[in-house]
């Protein structure tokens, strides 16, 4: 089966391999305080740190989700509201799981062809985290590096957090110009789901310490401390943790994968904008994701094209929100060989040219 589902989505076939090395290796049983598995934490973020290009100072934190990630920061960083800005399900979603925790959190939606509208934001001086999706999974659209630049650089006295999901260990984000970035791992980077990674900068960690919020087993503040010693506060997904340290030391640095996707995005990009029967969701080059694509046509269309496909062993991604109908999506993602793109293009040529 060619999986080009985004998320869940193929795992590295090494995967296989690593498993059983886990279990030989005597990891899955190893107690989370004993000094096995403090020094695969350590391994692992040290890791993380050179091959994403993650700085130095930034503490890394390993949870069950990016979903989990929401709470976290909502209860952990702000007495009294975020802002969220957003043009898909996900943001959407973040916006308002972060109302039920403080009813005051305020948020603006953009339109899917158009760049986020950094210069018309009027966000009020007791905003205490602004929030926004690098790459919205339900609709193909990225938020771009000089974007994150220009709201940085605009509201640089408030901190930033970047649900990078559909990008992290794919892209080569700046981790410097935002103060949080967390993802799961079952997408770029290619590994079963069930761990998040969080990654907060020296200021995120400053106001955690300043709120001292400890009244949630995943506090931000509890998870430092306990991090100092490459611990957890909850007994954590050993086996993925594991499972990422082997998928990092046998990765390229992140600077190549970059490369690597952007180059296979832009061919995707280009042979998809050829068919009449369907057609790319966002028309707005700038702002397409180079990690998901997403297909749009009558609904009749996207069933028959989802069913073929599956028929052939080829699963596609369903759409999602308000796309679910008429949308098909397409995962750009690492663990994804040149070779799979190729019979996937063969399929649509033979039956949709």
């Amino acid at each position: 089966m060619l999986n080009f589902y985004p998320g869940p989505s193929k795992i590295y076939p090494e995967v296989r391999n690593y498993l059983m090395d886990a279990y030989d290796e005597g990891i899955l049983g190893a107690p989370h305080r004993g000094e096995q598995f403090v020094q695969l934490s350590r391994t692992v973020v040290g890791s993380l740190k050179r091959r994403l290009n993650i700085p130095q100072d930034y503490s890394i934190f390993f949870t069950s989700s990016a979903t989990e990630c929401w709470e976290i920061l909502t209860q952990s960083l702000t007495k009294k509201k975020s802002f969220h800005i957003y043009n898909g399900s996900f943001g959407e979603k973040w916006y308002e799981y972060a109302k039920k925790l403080r009813p005051n959190a305020e948020g603006i939606r953009f339109d899917i062809n158009e760049a986020m509208p950094v210069e018309e934001l009027d966000i009020s001086v007791d905003t205490e985290l602004i929030c926004f999706t690098q790459n919205e999974t339900s609709n193909g659209t990225q938020v771009t590096a000089s974007t994150i630049l220009n709201l940085h650089n605009r509201f640089r006295d408030t901190l930033t957090a970047v649900d990078a999901t559909s990008s992290m260990a794919g892209l080569n984000l700046k981790h410097i110009k935002a103060d949080i970035w967390f993802a799961s791992v079952q997408k770029c980077f290619g590994l079963p789901p069930g761990l998040g990674i969080l990654v907060c900068s020296p200021r995120a960690i400053f106001r955690a310490k300043q709120m001292n919020e400890r009244s949630h087993y995943n506090s931000l503040v509890s998870l430092y401390e306990k991090m100092l010693n490459y611990q957890t506060v909850h007994t954590p997904n050993t086996l993925n943790i594991y499972l990422l340290k082997r998928m990092l030391e046998d990765r390229p640095f992140i600077k190549q994968l970059d490369i690597d996707l952007t180059d296979r995005a832009n061919e995707l990009y280009e042979f998809f904008g050829q068919f009449t029967d369907f057609k790319l969701l966002i028309e707005n080059e700038e702002v397409r994701s180079k990690t998901v694509l997403v297909l749009e046509a009558n609904e009749r269309l996207v069933e028959d094209i989802k069913k073929r496909a599956l028929h052939h062993n080829i699963r596609l991604g369903n759409g999602y929100g308000p796309w679910q109908r008429n949308t098909f999506r397409v995962a750009n993602f690492p663990a994804i060989a040149n070779e799979e793109y190729e019979e996937l293009k063969r399929f649509f040529l033979h039956y949709y040219a």
